[in-house]
């Protein structure tokens, strides 16, 4: 598979939350390691992103050992952290390092940050624009930890946190110097454009999440009429090409920029009805993300394709 990606070929990787991997209690039927991992090589992917605790093992040297046994590797990972209070300032970087310590020591280079109210994922208190500042300088920190360990942090735009709508990422555009995960999917939902994102700020995209979604359902999300996971099981994100937003010119105006990094193919997935067969279920949606990706390759000039 890999090798008809073109110029994505050898950047393309998964995410265990595509194939229903999540800690949020009720989200539906957890699929162990040994089922995920295969069947994402059996798609030609060699590179996952950690995904929620307790999927991949929590210390560097069996982390690496389950990875290699399936031939895989780190990209790196999602990281919540509170940095909007100066006062938990220490012990958010305590805890930051420590996650840095494990990418490292695994292999990885991402250092995926989302900036949440509290680590109960409590509803976010929007921030205004002095706010907004004192997170900056927490992000600022948190860029030069990931430093010291050869990492590179990116701001994750997400659905109940601290950067979620629109003005918050304005805000955050503005007052911060971070780099930022373009992800197609939570930039919608907040009522980003993620194409206008691309061509405006993709000198700042350090990496990328591409997700589809139901807008009908994206909205219903942020107005809290349906929570995240309501409509996740509803089908709010959907393979690349089924839904809304146009992925495609997300990738093309990020690959005319000369975007190098990851593309990450990540659309939150709920098995509600049980544990599908092997060779079924999410395997197939991510595989139709696959030949999408094929084709969105075949439009890139023909200077930009290997």
């Amino acid at each position: 598979m890999s090798n008809r990606l073109g110029a994505l070929d050898g950047r393309v990787a998964a995410a265990p939350i595509s194939w229903g991997v999540c800690e949020v209690p009720g989200w539906g039927e957890m699929l162990p390691p040994s089922r995920v991992l295969p069947e994402m090589r059996s798609l030609g992917l060699s590179a996952t992103e950690l995904g929620a605790p307790g999927f991949l093992p929590s210390g560097a040297g069996a982390l690496v050992g389950e990875l290699d046994r399936y031939g895989m590797s780190l990209v790196g990972g999602f990281v919540p952290l509170v940095l909007h209070d100066a006062g938990q300032r220490a012990e958010t970087l305590r805890m930051a390092r420590a996650t840095a310590e494990l990418f490292q020591a695994a292999g990885a280079a991402m250092f995926v940050t989302a900036v949440v109210q509290d680590y109960d994922w409590s509803r976010p208190e929007a921030l205004d624009a002095e706010g907004m500042k004192v997170l900056a300088e927490g992000l600022a920190a948190v860029d030069d930890l990931c430093a010291e360990y050869g990492l590179t942090q990116v701001l994750h735009p997400h659905v109940d946190t601290l950067v979620e709508t629109a003005a918050d990422v304005e805000l955050a555009l503005e007052h911060t110097a971070v780099r930022w995960c373009l992800d197609t999917g939570h930039l919608r939902i907040g009522g980003v454009d993620p194409v206008q994102f691309a061509r405006e700020h993709g000198h700042r995209v350090g990496h990328v999440h591409l997700k589809d979604v139901k807008t009908s359902l994206a909205g219903r999300v942020l107005t809290r009429e349906l929570s995240l996971l309501g409509a996740v099981q509803h089908g709010l994100f959907q393979p690349l090409g089924s839904g809304d937003v146009a992925v495609d010119d997300v990738v093309l105006a990020l690959e005319g920029l000369g975007y190098q990094g990851w593309y990450v193919l990540e659309q939150d997935t709920a098995l509600t009805q049980g544990v599908p067969a092997e060779g079924s279920g999410p395997v197939q949606d991510v595989r139709a993300c696959l030949e999408y990706l094929q084709q969105v390759t075949s439009r890139l000039p023909a200077a930009q394709v290997p």
